[in-house]
């Protein structure tokens, strides 16, 4: 039996996500997560937007002192680097920040300012593809917080996949799940969130790319609104 420790090939990899997610499609959340830990062991985390701490919550659940990677793009809104350093500060987890190379200001002065508005993919690949790419080389997993009901662009999430882009197998142990799925687990064990979401805020990214969502509208209508852009790079 394979370690979890010991490193595996590309295909290995590949192959062991395909099958897993055939395997885990109906298995709960903390199951995903326990195959998740047994599998890969120190070389798993999850990744956080910090808009909740549902799957951190979760893995903690399974692995005291789990790697959280949180991804400080320079231009989160206060309330989410607050969630960041409260979930640091009451959870079994140890939270990574990850920056760009970037600060702002020399952003700015590469660039010109405000990036975001004028070619928001490229500010994208700066702030947070290209960080969470270097940020996850050590790891050969890494669990979202990834939804089927958020969007019809996550609609096929699967809750154990390829990552193609790094190499790497991607879980999404709450993919199932919905809204009411995700508040009643908020609500059964206390788990920290994010204050905008009680603020008209769904999905909550970077400050200047992030406007509350109208009645009516998908979760994630209020990310780059008014562009056809619906995913930051992260994600596909």
């Amino acid at each position: 039996m394979t370690t979890a420790q010991e490193e595996r090939t590309t295909e290995e990899l590949k192959a062991l996500a395909e099958q897993a997610g055939r395997d885990l499609e109906d298995a709960s959340a903390l199951e995903i997560l326990q195959w998740a830990v047994d599998t890969f062991g120190a070389k798993f985390c999850v990744t956080s937007s910090m808009e909740d701490a549902v799957v951190a919550h979760l893995a903690s659940r399974v692995l005291k002192g789990v790697d959280v990677v949180f991804l400080d793009t320079g231009y989160h809104f206060p309330e989410t680097i607050g969630t960041r350093d409260a979930v640091e500060a009451v959870m079994d987890v140890n939270v990574i920040t990850l920056t760009p190379k970037q600060t702002v200001a020399e952003q700015d002065a590469e660039y010109g300012p405000k990036l975001h508005d004028r070619d928001p993919d490229l500010c994208c690949a700066l702030r947070k593809v290209r960080p969470l790419e270097e940020g996850l080389k050590n790891y050969q997993a890494w669990a979202t917080g990834l939804r089927r009901d958020e969007s019809p662009t996550r609609a096929n999430t699967p809750v154990v996949g390829w990552d193609e882009k790094r190499q790497k197998v991607k879980i999404s142990p709450i993919a199932r799940w919905t809204q009411d799925d995700v508040d009643a687990y908020i609500t059964e064990h206390g788990v920290l969130t994010n204050p905008l979401l009680t603020d008209g805020y769904t999905s909550v990214g970077c400050a200047p790319c992030t406007r509350r969502v109208l009645e009516g509208e998908d979760a994630r209508a209020g990310r780059w609104a008014g562009r056809a852009k619906t995913e930051c790079g992260l994600h596909g």
